[in-house]
């Protein structure tokens, strides 16, 4: 009976594939919308508490900062303390549209776990009974990684960011006074890009399990990934050596991690 189900959902046609993935997406949908209402009700905590944290000497980064550079050099050269940001608003409705859009990025990173479980009940009726059992924990996986991603983007790279463009001046005689829109913009594109980053070592395992790529592929290129990712952190992270260097040093663990489940693949298909 069972098989015989299977047999149905692979054959569905196109029109039925279709019908299927606009159900999914608007299940999806409906749980980005269930979180972002929840966010937009804690909006201004959520701002106060959360995106402006790490311009401040109480948050963890900054703390653990500071007694490292005392453990180390004895000294307070780690220490950051609280970054004068000075922010305003200047658009008549800024604060009030800022409240959606904080809202709506939270609702995404709250719903992330159930818009990849829809995505892979979407794709499931493709897949062998062995395919489905494996496919699974990628559901688990992915949403681990981007998590880490998002709270790498949040506690290591947003306050030296803001530490680096609060404390910057190109002379004396100009004083830093930063749109809050920017802030905001600095901090969410921060985690939400390093979520999306931190998915490298999955993407790779696809793209192996398709005969794309290959172990031996990685390690003879390995030197031009390291220059690609180099560009990438350039590209995500402010112009400040420091906190490109910090996404840089994840990038290549998760490319490592990428080549030895590479290898697991070449490993399984050999079997």
């Amino acid at each position: 009976m069972a098989q015989d189900q299977i047999k149905d959902e692979t054959n569905m046609s196109f029109l039925d594939h279709l019908d299927d993935l606009r159900k999914h997406l608007m299940r999806a949908l409906i749980y980005v919308f269930a979180a972002t209402v929840l966010c937009f009700v804690f909006a201004q905590e959520m701002v106060d508490l959360i995106i402006f944290a790490p311009s401040k000497d109480s948050f963890p980064t900054i703390k653990a900062l500071c007694s490292l550079g005392h453990y180390i050099y004895d000294d307070n050269r780690l220490c950051l303390g609280t970054i004068p940001l000075n922010m305003q608003n200047i658009d008549v409705a800024g604060q009030f549209m800022y409240s959606f859009r904080i809202a709506f990025i939270g609702g995404v990173i709250l719903a992330f776990p159930l818009i990849i479980n829809q995505l892979w009940k979407f794709v499931k009726p493709a897949l062998s009974p062995k395919e489905v059992r494996k496919t699974r924990s990628m559901t688990f996986y992915t949403t681990i990684l981007f998590l880490v991603g998002v709270l790498f983007g949040y506690y290591m790279l947003s306050p030296i960011s803001l530490n680096f463009f609060g404390s910057y001046k190109l002379s004396a005689e100009i004083e830093n006074k930063f749109a809050f829109q920017s802030v905001i913009n600095l901090v969410t594109t921060l985690c939400l890009a390093t979520g999306l980053i931190f998915q490298l070592p999955l993407l790779m395992y696809f793209v192996a399990r398709i005969g794309l790529l290959s172990s031996a592929f990685l390690k003879t290129n390995r030197r031009y990934a390291v220059v690609i990712m180099v560009i990438l952190a350039a590209i995500v992270t402010p112009p400040d050596v420091l906190s490109q260097m910090i996404l840089v040093f994840p990038l290549l663990a998760l490319y490592e991690l990428g080549v030895i489940l590479v290898k697991r693949v070449e490993k399984q298909k050999e079997k």
